[in-house]
């Protein structure tokens, strides 16, 4: 054998070759090789190009839903980069995007503890809550994410300022956060819904 000869060669090539099956239908040849190191694909997946477009679309929609909850430019950035890793791991398959960025959102929202709740983006996109409740769980455990327990101190004053005490708002806001610390100490919020704490409190407050 002389030295420089070409015995076999695997080139790497990037054209898309479909095979035909017993059933008449065709299918894609070959396998998805993800640019992110650790992140893997069992199937072919979305190409390249195909997930630019869909982290840019969700970008995009991620904007228009934290510019309607009033959302900072950090809260933003850090559901961008969630949803990234949504893309990634080929969560948006099978779902519709606006559930996506709804659970990338509120995971920021939770973490960030803001007093935002899950039916406030049901409002906003006008879908199920429950169906973005599930989403949102099966998000937080793709990535084994541990999130803080809601707080419904956070939101006494959203709710005060909506039921019109007029100057009475702050002394109804600050007796109903005394009794949330209460019913803290003595675990009766637990288990609860935080809105429902928060209306008793408040109820009791008011009277």
């Amino acid at each position: 054998i002389q030295c420089g000869n070409v015995l076999e060669e695997n080139a790497i090539v990037n054209e898309v070759t479909f095979a035909q099956d017993s059933g008449g239908g065709s299918s894609v040849v070959g396998q998805f090789v993800s640019s992110t190191p650790g992140v893997r694909s069992a199937g072919l997946g979305f190409s390249r190009e195909g997930r630019e477009v869909a982290f840019s679309n969700g970008q995009r929609h991620i904007s228009q839903l934290a510019a309607a909850l009033r959302l900072a430019e950090h809260h933003q950035e850090a559901a961008q980069r969630l949803f990234m890793l949504a893309v990634q791991h080929n969560f948006i398959q099978g779902r519709k995007t606006q559930h996506v960025i709804a659970a990338c959102l509120y995971t920021v929202c939770r973490r960030e503890k803001t007093a935002h709740l899950l039916i406030d983006y049901s409002d906003v996109l006008q879908t199920n809550v429950y169906m973005l409740g599930s989403c949102f769980l099966k998000f937080t455990r793709m990535l084994s994410l541990t999130l803080p327990i809601i707080d419904p101190s956070l939101y006494i004053h959203r709710f005060a300022s909506k039921l019109e005490f007029g100057d009475k708002t702050h002394l109804v806001s600050m007796s109903a956060l005394r009794l949330v610390q209460r019913m803290k100490r003595d675990w009766i919020q637990t288990g609860r819904r935080p809105s429902g704490i928060c209306g008793a409190a408040l109820l009791i407050a008011a009277r």
